[in-house]
């Protein structure tokens, strides 16, 4: 039997994605009341970012930002129990552990 002459220009890409368990329940509890399935959801907003759509570009925005700001946060957390560390380790007061 010969194949299709015509031939399917739209390639399909997967990704695969983590959620928490509760995101997705809810989410896909969403989404089911709205007749919507992921996929519909995730290549849409796809779509829109890449024709650069305003708002989900301020929404890529926040999440950067936000983004930024954990990782200074854990970074200064980091850094505060690396300095207690190292006076710990450096004991400047000269107190030993068994006299404590």
């Amino acid at each position: 039997m010969p194949k299709n002459p015509l031939i399917d220009f739209e390639t399909r890409k997967s990704v695969h994605i983590n959620l928490t368990r509760e995101t997705h329940a809810a989410l896909r509890s969403y989404l089911f009341k709205q007749h919507l399935s992921m996929q519909e959801v995730f290549e849409e907003l796809a779509r829109q970012i890449v024709e650069e759509q305003p708002h989900m570009l301020d929404t890529l925005s926040d999440i950067s930002l936000a983004k930024r700001q954990r990782v200074t946060k854990k970074l200064s957390s980091t850094d505060a129990e690396s300095i207690f560390k190292v006076i710990e380790e450096s004991n400047p007061l000269g107190i030993n552990e068994e006299d404590v």
